[in-house]
């Protein structure tokens, strides 16, 4: 597919245009257009007939990698080198007259691919957003830590976490600025709308300590872009109250060329917002395990006796061996809260598409209890705990579990230190204000 352009309406650029134009085109077409093979195995790797939406949001989180590691700014810088280079090959080769290139139709095309990335880039936050899986309501064991053993950035995952009618608004303004950019004449304003959110977006990454503060940045910069576009038109009009002259530019599609392109819109729209919108409406949050619990368990128990080898260790807050209480989620999730310190595992970065050994967002941000992932052996009542946080992967404990009545478990076993270890379980009839306002709030007819 090429287009014309109507010769009225093509502009003439400066020299100096023309090349600052040709590092443009070059650095934001390696940003956004994939041309890493490790793109390219992940999409061949989907299983298309059981396609998941973390699989879409993984396509659309892509932003180009030359180091290992956490995503860095000096990725760009890099880029930024390649396009200087670029610009002098391509400019020594349009002084020979190898090339001759329309720079409108040009520009236009890359405003085309940029909107259009940032489109969906911006989409694939917003619907985990709308349906509240981003940031899950907190876990009973979360519930049972102390707030000064969060992280800031755990503190504000949660915080968003127990209103999640206030994540749906977020995730709305998200797709709404993103549906916008999809078409031409409305692109503007979804720039616009996207530049303001995110710059909060980055803000809260900076203050927080979040995890997306480059990614953040990568698409506020891509919106900048999308939004330069009729920047001086908007401040001649709004802010110096000048004439303003509309954008007179239209691409003109050779026979055939404009039904190709609707059609490839309507699929990309239909791949990115239509499927990834169900995919994720019908899903459960990525954030926690699927695997069930140890039925009708879920609860904070105190240890109301705990025997280390033939020590019987009183309740203490202070002895990092004494255990202080458990939870049972309701999944497969175990938490022990002792004096033990824990290493943070600070990782927080967006991972829909993980197995359910994988998901370790409960534990991610928080100090103060221990994460055990466990297996139940029904017949010999065995639970096989594995510590889920990655800095202590060797513990692995047997426990043999009994259920006296349903308040009571009596956990006893062999640690991997070796160690017996028998702890008497009681559970706590314990009542969340959290919860109750909750409660109160359904009564009254509002939600928190």
């Amino acid at each position: 597919m090429t287009t014309n352009t109507i010769n009225a309406n093509q502009t003439a650029w400066k020299g100096y245009e023309k090349f600052a134009f040709r590092v443009i085109f070059i650095y934001f077409f390696l940003q956004v257009v994939p041309l890493d093979w490790k793109y390219y195995q992940q999409l061949f790797s989907i299983d298309w007939s059981h396609l998941r939406y973390g699989a879409i949001f993984d396509l659309a989180h892509y932003e180009p990698r030359w180091s290992s590691g956490a995503p860095a700014y000096s990725d760009w810088v890099i880029l930024l080198g390649i396009a200087r280079v670029g610009a002098v090959i391509w400019t020594a080769a349009e002084a020979r007259g190898r090339w001759a290139i329309s720079y409108d139709n040009l520009y236009y095309w890359l405003r085309v691919i940029v909107k259009d990335r940032l489109a969906i880039g911006i989409i694939a936050y917003g619907f985990i957003k709308l349906f509240p899986l981003q940031a899950p309501y907190p876990s009973i064991s979360n519930l049972n830590t102390n707030y000064g053993d969060f992280t800031r950035w755990k503190l504000f995952s949660l915080s968003l976490g127990i209103v999640p009618s206030y994540e749906s608004f977020l995730g709305g303004v998200e797709i709404i600025g993103g549906l916008l950019l999809f078409y031409r004449r409305s692109a503007s304003v979804g720039a616009f709308i996207i530049a303001i959110f995110l710059g909060n977006v980055l803000m809260s990454n900076i203050a927080y300590g979040g995890g997306d503060e480059v990614y953040s940045l990568y698409l506020i910069s891509l919106a900048l872009f999308v939004l330069s576009y009729d920047a001086q038109r908007l401040i001649n009009l709004l802010l110096l109250q000048k004439p303003a002259a509309p954008n007179s530019f239209h691409p003109v599609f050779r026979a055939g060329g404009r039904y190709v392109r609707l059609a490839l819109k309507t699929a990309f729209i239909f791949f990115f917002v239509i499927l990834y919108g169900f995919k994720t409406r019908s899903s459960e949050t990525y954030q926690f395990p699927r695997t069930k619990g140890l039925p009708g368990a879920a609860g904070v128990y105190n240890v109301s006796q705990f025997i280390v080898g033939k020590d019987t260790i009183a309740y203490s807050r202070t002895d990092s061996t004494r255990w202080q209480d458990v939870v049972f989620e309701k999944w497969a999730t175990l938490s022990i809260r002792s004096n033990r310190p824990v290493v943070l595992d600070s990782n927080n970065i967006e991972r829909p598409e993980l197995t359910n050994d994988e998901r370790t967002y409960e534990l991610e941000g928080s100090a103060g209890r221990h994460y055990y992932r466990y297996t139940i052996d029904t017949v010999d009542h065995l639970l096989t705990l594995q510590n889920k946080n990655p800095h202590y992967s060797d513990e692995k404990w047997v426990l043999h579990y009994d259920r006296s009545g349903e308040s009571r478990i009596v956990l006893s076993g062999v640690t991997t230190g070796k160690d017996t270890v028998y702890a008497v379980l009681d559970r706590v009839g314990k009542k969340y204000l959290l919860e109750e306002a909750r409660k109160k709030g359904r009564q009254s007819g509002l939600s928190l």
